[in-house]
């Protein structure tokens, strides 16, 4: 017992090394599933650099102290990081600090992410505290530590691994795959390459304008042949809503998946097939393209058809700007924009998010009556009501309205109150995820009928467009495995396509509409809203990086941070880039099939590239709000 604490009482800087280097390894097998040399040799470099620069800053005394906190702090970020890749499926950068705030509230779901091997991590922390302990009571004599270090020997080590960590970076920098790049540099370097990237990208708008981004859209565009807008004032079902009040929900963690499913007899959502049956218009080939923000991020998108960045959540690194949106283009037109969501509106900064989106006002957790659904606070059923008597005087006064709802009684972890509990799940499904969450998405359809009753008992329902759209997927690939899916459900089930597939539905009254297989994201939404509305985007200068999915005939569009940035979906296939386009992968929409040539698509993933760059670039050029 005391010769393992002796070792690391005499060697600090070594005995560290050797067990934060064992848990890059183990990281690596948790994150990965996999370590390879080269993976290591990066980390070895990253770590070599910051326990060099403990050592020369820490006098001999407090070294075995100083170190074992070093240690701490590394095997608490990894854990972080472990969690954070079970749950999104990517590893987080500096910028995930932004949302540490939000964990308290999203508790539930974190401890769901959660697996007892990511524990050991921490185990050689706790032994050696352990022994510590059992030692204190000892009377014998200290061992003297051995000389510490030469300093100039470890200022020359530092230097040799930051030389060795900045190769690494500069080999690595260019690859867009975040998932590639940062299995390539190692958790500590990949930070590094983020922040070099942001400040390029940063550095590259410095002088540039929202004349010459629109400029370069254009042309990009013009030059690919999937990338053409239909312009709004020349399509068809242009101004069909003109001057209606707009409806906007967004289901949270709401997979296309659940439309029209039925189980053991029992329709999971009869209210949306419904109103698609009964002539909404219905977009089955829609794809989520939210962020670091996650819901707070679809909010953004679909609101103004500009891609999330990817870096940092929407609402906290935007929301000091006046953003081009539809609550703007209609309160121009004299609509009052009101948003509804049951938690406190400060929750990813929601409370500046609104304001810079141009909402009139936004109502959350103090106005509702809690009835303790989940975690989040109210139930669905809860936040109509109040959206209703708010929407109601709005009516009475002959105000045109722009409301959003946000739901989250189909939250992650799917548990509901067993009093909101709408069908029967049968006993294959108890005890599962997957089972909870068709309960959950089935009450979540059931208050959406609440509103629509509501709707038509205050006379609105014949002058209100619904648009209804996922935010993103909800099924856990830990939690689900696609054959078990297909197998339960009857359908067919893919791990990506169609769990990255949410349903996008508009109701305009007095319209027949239909069902339009064009593939689209988030980013699509605003514009095809718009030209429902009436209102002609190109005539009001306005730029957006989406189409009208009503009129397109072709479309592209990209997605990032669930998945590589690269990543896009066209009208046959999802492609899922490697290092590049080479050594990427295509998977055909309808078939889920592995496609084996798709050199054809190049041009797709260069464009996609280039949108999702010129948007980014857009988005830091917008101005800032007035105090």
């Amino acid at each position: 017992m005391n010769t393992v604490l002796n070792v690391y009482r005499k060697s600090p800087f070594w005995a560290s090394f050797v067990l934060i280097m064992l848990k890059m390894v183990l990281f690596r097998q948790f994150t990965f599933g996999e370590f390879a040399v080269s993976g290591l040799l990066t980390d070895a470099a990253a770590v070599l650099t910051l326990i060099c620069l403990v050592e020369l800053m820490t006098t001999s005394r407090w070294k075995p102290v100083v170190f074992g906190v070093f240690n701490g702090v590394l095997s608490l970020l990894l854990f972080a990081c472990c969690v954070y890749f079970s749950f999104f499926g990517s590893i987080p950068t500096y910028t995930a600090l932004h949302g540490l705030d939000q964990v308290g509230q999203v508790k539930d779901s974190v401890e769901s992410a959660i697996h007892v091997k990511f524990y050991v991590l921490f185990v050689d922390l706790a032994v050696l505290i352990g022994l510590w302990l059992a030692t204190l009571r000892s009377r014998g004599k200290r061992e003297k530590s051995r000389p510490a270090a030469k300093p100039l020997y470890m200022a020359i080590g530092m230097v040799i691994a930051i030389a060795a960590s900045f190769l690494y970076i500069r080999m690595d920098l260019d690859i867009p795959n975040e998932l590639v790049q940062s299995k390539r540099l190692g958790v500590l370097n990949y930070q590094v390459a983020t922040a070099i990237n942001e400040s390029r990208l940063n550095s590259a708008i410095k002088d540039g304008s929202v004349a010459v981004t629109q400029e370069a859209l254009s042309q990009l565009e013009k030059g690919h042949a999937g990338g053409g807008k239909v312009p709004a004032g020349t399509s068809s079902y242009f101004g069909v809503a003109k001057d209606m009040n707009v409806i906007v929900i967004q289901l949270e963690s709401f997979q296309d998946l659940m439309i029209g499913l039925e189980v053991d007899g029992q329709e999971v959502t009869p209210v949306l097939n419904d109103l698609i049956g009964e002539g909404a218009f219905y977009f089955p080939n829609v794809f989520q393209q939210n962020g670091q923000g996650n819901t707070s991020d679809s909010e953004f998108i679909a609101n103004t058809g500009i891609y999330a960045t990817g870096s940092v959540a929407m609402s906290k690194g935007f929301g000091d700007r006046e953003v081009p949106s539809m609550p703007r283009l209609l309160g121009e037109r004299n609509y009052v924009s009101n948003t509804f969501h049951v938690n406190d509106v400060t929750f990813w900064d929601r409370n500046n998010m609104y304001p810079a989106l141009g909402f009139t006002t936004y109502y959350d957790r103090p106005y509702f009556i809690n009835d303790e659904f989940n975690a989040l606070g109210a139930s669905d059923g809860e936040m109509y009501r109040v959206g209703l008597e708010k929407l109601t005087e709005l009516h009475g006064k002959n105000q045109p309205f722009y409301a959003q709802f946000v739901t989250t009684s189909s939250h992650h972890p799917f548990w509901i109150p067993g009093k909101f509990l709408n069908i029967q799940v049968p006993q294959r499904l108890h005890g599962t995820q997957l089972g909870h969450y068709i309960t959950a998405i089935n009450y979540t359809d059931k208050a959406i009928g609440e509103l629509i009753e509501g709707l038509k008992e205050n006379g609105m329902w014949d002058n209100t467009v619904i648009m209804l759209y996922g935010d993103h997927y909800g099924l856990q690939v830990k939690d689900n495995d696609p054959a078990w899916v297909e197998e339960v459900l009857g359908v067919k089930y893919d791990d990506r396509i169609s769990r990255f597939n949410v349903p996008f539905i508009i109701r305009v009254p007095g319209v027949e509409g239909k069902t339009i297989e064009q593939v689209g994201g988030h980013v699509d939404m605003m514009p095809t809203l718009a030209n429902l509305m009436g209102i002609d985007l190109k005539a009001e200068n306005f730029t957006f990086f989406g189409k009208d999915l009503i009129n397109a005939t072709s479309n592209v569009v990209g997605m990032r941070y669930y998945m590589p940035t690269g990543t896009f979906f066209n009208d046959e296939i999802m492609f899922v880039p490697g290092e590049g386009f080479d050594d990427g992968e295509a998977f055909d929409l309808k078939t889920f099939e592995k496609v084996k040539d798709f050199s054809q698509y190049r041009s797709d993933y260069d464009y996609v590239l280039e949108l999702m760059r010129l948007s980014d670039g857009y988005v830091k050029l917008l101005p800032k709000r007035a105090p």
